[in-house]
């Protein structure tokens, strides 16, 4: 039960925010960046299983892993441009979340189009012509 723990952790953590925050708004925000840090942490062994588990999948499945391991880059590319962009919105800067955003977002574009022309040319080809 992580979710337990996790959720302990994060209320328990906003809670010490909330009252350190009156008084010290920069240690407020440094506890909630550690408490996420640290959650994220704390996920990293379920997050590696997942990536085996896939990889796995797709080497059963005869899948070339270039593909697999692109798409996993991206998938990681969006969670970490997702965590960074909720730090910045909570540090009170809501233009630089959405810039680190629109990065992720540019990121995981350029990453999927060799994966959207392998797609197209195969599909070109199922067409019969």
């Amino acid at each position: 039960m992580e979710i337990l723990q996790i959720t302990g952790v994060a209320l328990i953590a906003t809670f010490l925010a909330l009252i350190v925050k009156e008084q010290k708004p920069n240690f407020a925000f440094l506890l909630i960046v550690f408490t996420g840090s640290a959650i994220f942490l704390f996920l990293v062994d379920q997050i590696y299983q997942i990536i085996s588990m896939i990889q796995k999948l797709a080497a059963n499945a005869k899948v070339n892993l270039v593909y697999v391991e692109t798409i996993l880059k991206i998938i990681g590319i969006a969670y970490i441009a997702e965590f960074a962009a909720q730090i910045t919105k909570d540090a009170g800067q809501g233009a630089i979340a959405s810039k680190i955003e629109l990065g992720g977002k540019i990121l995981i574009l350029a990453m999927a189009i060799p994966i959207l022309t392998v797609m197209i040319e195969t599909i070109i080809r199922l067409i019969p012509g």
